[in-house]
């Protein structure tokens, strides 16, 4: 009977055997992609203010920015995420009952300072999605899947935090709704290199591929680009 295989590596290094593999199998790249940026807000961002923040890669928010820039020049849809709930955290559900203290989740007020998404980002307000989400994955009970319909899609692109959490349930759930799933390596986060590494690991082996920034930022770069959507369909305000 086949039993469960041991190693003594840490998860840092499976990860570099993992991704170094050169017969792994990809998913690719489609044709049109989303960036979707996870929860990229001060309480997970901002290491000088909050104890719940964390900081994987010093360039992330940079590199996020660079991908955002290179998506709206091809006409792909920017998408970002920040978790916010009600005064009474009502809408936190059973993720709001293990702990009630000044930092847990369900106290991340909408409004909140711990909610704002970090000033760093370049985030086009006129143009981008800006999307208040309850739960882990990005899918759940958001817009986020009639926005992904509605711009024809076939890929999605995500970043932001935590590796985990966040990006690990989105991108099941992308995944799972039928689209080709990236995720880019230096612009995900974590607030500890276990969960951050093992994670990785798990999705690249399942779910989706774990490309680096270069990667992703270059697939974007030789795209020739995406007709604006309502052009695409005739309609016109």
């Amino acid at each position: 009977m086949p039993v469960m295989q041991t190693s003594d590596l840490t998860p840092r290094q499976y990860w570099q055997e993992v991704k170094s593999n050169p017969n792994r199998s990809r998913f690719g790249f489609g044709e049109k992609a989303a960036l979707i940026n996870i929860d990229l807000q001060r309480a997970y961002t901002d290491i000088d203010s909050f104890p719940t923040a964390y900081q994987t890669d010093p360039n992330q928010i940079d590199y996020i920015n660079q991908l955002a820039s290179l998506a709206r020049a091809r006409n792909m849809p920017v998408i970002w995420t920040f978790v916010a709930y009600m005064d009474n955290a009502d809408d936190a559900g059973v993720w709001g009952t293990r702990t009630d203290t000044e930092n847990s989740l369900q106290n991340i007020k909408e409004n909140g300072a711990r909610a704002e998404l970090d000033p760093r980002l370049a985030v086009d307000r006129a143009r981008d999605a800006v999307v208040n989400k309850r739960m882990a994955s990005v899918f759940h009970d958001s817009l986020i899947p009639s926005l992904l319909v509605w711009h024809k899609v076939d890929t999605v692109i995500l970043t932001g935090g935590s590796t985990s959490g966040c990006v690990r349930a989105s991108a099941v759930a992308s995944l799972s709704h039928g689209y080709r799933t990236i995720v880019a390596e230096e612009c995900v986060a974590d607030k500890h290199e276990i969960p951050h590494f093992s994670n990785l690991c798990d999705i690249m082996l399942k779910y989706a591929d774990v490309e680096p920034f270069a990667a992703v930022a270059a697939w974007l770069e030789s795209h020739p680009g995406c007709p604006p959507i309502r052009e695409a369909r005739g309609v016109g305000f």
